[in-house]
């Protein structure tokens, strides 16, 4: 357990890629949130973000692959969001970002491993009935070199994760690094052994599932051709030769609220395009049960 893991109360402050419709919807209606992998978050300002931040209109978002420092991006952050960042120690490597219009009641760096922590991969923030956890998953790697330390990120991670739904439930999202079932990526076969696919990393994920948690995507959609990342050579975002890696993930707990569930492949700036999940707020609940 080491240092680079803490806590704060929240007082800090300072983060468009424009298109796909995704319907505005009021707090009423549901809280919407949003996960990318934008893969530097200077390049995709240069690239809309502020657009496609002011059209999502989301309550939270959450940006994976940031590779900055919150002093490298020095800007008020419209729409009445505010920041909550981790940066890894290497300059210009990972990290995560949190933009909420709702003040968290705690936020957490990290998971309390030194060895994990130090790349800036994981943000927690706290709100009144759930917790919900930013997390750029590490790569293994093309020659499979991070892959033993994978399997020991993922054993950490979900004890991790199981720690925080003894307190409350748990909402988790980013870019996973992992094709879960051959159903979540284009070409199943020819990617057996590769870096994302390895029967390791999809254990890994199972071992996440069989835990309680809910892949929410799936639970909306059974079908194929839907992903979240495609190579950048031969044309596979245009031909749809791509991974479903990104992800919202909860509590079983969590399963009555779940609304919606949806991918965005409209929305460029990144290899990666955006995630999003509508949670039915407690207000709905309180209103179906007087009926």
């Amino acid at each position: 357990m080491g240092g680079d893991h803490w806590v704060f109360d929240v007082g800090c402050a300072a983060v468009g890629v424009f298109l796909a419709a995704f319907p505005r919807l009021s707090y009423r209606s549901g809280m919407k949130l949003i996960s990318w992998n934008v893969n530097g978050v200077r390049a995709v300002l240069k690239k809309g973000l502020l657009d496609f931040l002011a059209h999502h209109d989301a309550d939270i978002v959450c940006l994976q692959e940031t590779k900055a420092h919150p002093d490298d991006v020095p800007l008020t952050w419209p729409q009445g969001y505010q920041p909550y960042w981790n940066w890894a120690e290497k300059k210009g490597y990972s990290g995560v970002l949190t933009l909420t219009r709702q003040t968290p009641l705690s936020v957490t760096r990290g998971i309390g491993h030194d060895h994990h922590d130090r790349e800036g991969r994981v943000l927690t923030t706290e709100f009144e009935d759930f917790f919900l956890v930013n997390v750029y998953v590490p790569n293994s790697q093309r020659e499979l070199t991070r892959l033993k330390y994978r399997q020991d990120w993922d054993r950490d991670f979900l004890l991790y994760l199981q720690g925080l739904e003894k307190r409350k439930p748990v909402v988790f999202c980013g870019d996973l690094n992992v094709a879960h079932m051959e159903i979540d990526l284009a070409r199943p076969k020819d990617n057996v052994k590769n870096h994302g696919f390895t029967p390791e990393e999809r254990a890994g994920f199972t071992a996440v599932m069989a835990a309680g948690f809910i892949d929410t995507f799936r639970f909306f959609e059974p079908g194929p051709g839907h992903y979240t990342w495609w190579s950048q050579m031969n044309n596979a975002r245009t031909r749809n030769v791509g991974w479903r890696i990104d992800y919202f993930v909860c509590s079983a707990a969590l399963r009555p609220r779940l609304a919606s569930a949806h991918i965005y492949p409209e929305a460029h700036g990144s290899d990666h395009c955006p995630v999003g999940l509508v949670l039915k707020t407690g207000e709905e609940k309180v209103a179906r049960k007087k009926k």
